[in-house]
């Protein structure tokens, strides 16, 4: 029985994933986001060589549903082949996403994979390791029962992993798959809980270890910062430590630069460069793919918003001149220091059609209606409103009412700037 030995927990890899909604941005590094999920399953197969990992374990969507042909699965069974060569054997069980794929459960697998059976838990043995690896696969996509019940309580002696895709007692973001608790897990006895499903790095608990590792490459801006695996040390049949390593190739960033106490356009590029150069010295040289989110109260509110499609594409220079950053959106979302009150004074006529417009209630029928002429209205918004938020398009109520607030006070604003107000 070996005494010291690693291990690499990953999870959510998904690869191939469709893009989605980047066919709007002129300027996306397509071919890169495109390749970026199997580049980084590329980095996890050179991790666990460098590492020389006992063994590697994936807690559930491994793909992203059907593939689009057979090549996805394909490219796992040759990168497997590289691990079955250095004696790298890899233990999986299929999450929701897998589920969901035809593909997926026609795919011969390399003798060095072990799929969990998806029917009822199932513990497999590594015998020179000391190791009992638990875990069952999802049949369906959607799976509502707390299938980490049905695990079998730890085995004296070994080492006890248990390797799950749950969403524990609920995760933001996520369906509720898999549903159990801390303590359903814990009462099992195992070393390590092996989990999948949730994006976001977790260390749920140390003793025992339950962790999610989180996916190991975002794929959209709600997936932000470093993406990875963890790596485990056992040692004398306990797991010693664990450490999260990036995988990553394309990193998301929300990046919000406050804007108050800017007095003059000058100062705005100054500040969003700063912002976008401290960025640039922390991304293990990866690309950069920003969302740029301007805040903060300051006199410039109506300027910035009037000014919103050529500031938006001086940014997109910017960012292009340093190198390595993608600037996904700009969202504009400062505001007045002065009440319009403070800013109109007296009772003029501007003054009473700008207060009715911040008093408008509206909605996407509203919109429609008192505007019938679309597309002469949609010519005068700036372009980076219309490429990145079709308020026309938009099926969420949450960002329909933040795209209306914007285009009131993108009219006012205007107004404003024709009545010669602040």
């Amino acid at each position: 029985m070996a005494n010291m030995f690693k291990f690499l927990h990953a999870a959510d890899i998904h690869l191939d994933s469709p893009l989605r909604g980047l066919e709007t941005y002129d300027d996306a590094p397509v071919e890169q986001i495109r390749q970026a999920t199997r580049r980084a399953f590329d980095r996890l197969i050179s991790l666990a060589l460098d590492e020389q990992v006992a063994f590697v374990l994936i807690a559930g969507d491994l793909y992203d549903g059907d593939w689009k042909d057979y090549n996805t699965g394909l490219f796992f069974c040759n990168r497997m082949s590289r691990l079955a060569a250095a004696g790298i054997d890899v233990f999986i069980v299929s999450g929701n996403h897998d589920a969901a794929s035809q593909l997926t459960k026609a795919l011969p697998l390399p003798k060095n994979v072990h799929l969990f059976s998806s029917k009822r838990p199932e513990s497999k043995k590594i015998e020179s390791l000391g190791v009992v690896i638990h875990g069952q696969s999802y049949a369906t996509r959607v799976v509502a029962d707390n299938i980490a019940k049905q695990y079998p309580p730890a085995e004296p002696g070994w080492l006890n992993i248990g390797l799950l895709h749950t969403a524990l007692s609920g995760r933001e973001g996520h369906e509720p798959y898999g549903p159990c608790t801390i303590d359903d897990l814990t009462a099992k006895g195992y070393a390590y809980w092996a989990l999948g499903h949730i994006h976001k790095r977790e260390e749920v608990c140390a003793d025992p270890w339950i962790i999610f590792p989180g996916n190991i490459q975002g794929r959209h801006i709600k997936e932000t910062g470093p993406k990875g695996a963890t790596l485990a040390l056992v040692d004398n049949g306990r797991v010693l430590k664990v450490e999260e390593r990036s995988l990553d190739v394309l990193r998301w960033h929300s990046c919000q630069v406050d804007l108050s106490g800017c007095e003059a356009m000058d100062q705005v590029p100054q500040r969003v460069q700063a912002m976008l150069e401290e960025l640039q010295t922390d991304h293990d040289g990866n690309l950069l793919a920003i969302r740029l989110i301007l805040s903060g109260s300051t006199s410039l509110h109506g300027q910035l918003l009037d000014e919103s499609g050529a500031l938006t594409d001086y940014f997109r220079g910017l960012a292009t001149g340093l190198g390595e950053i993608w600037l996904e959106k700009v969202l504009f979302q400062t505001s007045r220091i002065h009440s319009l009150d403070e800013i109109l004074g007296d009772d003029t006529p501007i003054a009473e059609l700008i207060n009715s417009i911040s008093r408008l209630e509206m909605d996407r029928a509203d919109c429609l209606e008192i505007v019938p002429e679309l597309a002469g209205f949609k010519s005068k918004l700036p372009p980076e409103l219309l490429r990145n938020n079709d308020i026309f398009r938009s099926d969420s109520p949450e960002q329909s009412h933040d795209l209306y607030q914007e285009v009131k006070e993108i009219l006012i604003a205007k107004l404003l700037k024709q009545g010669g107000g602040r």
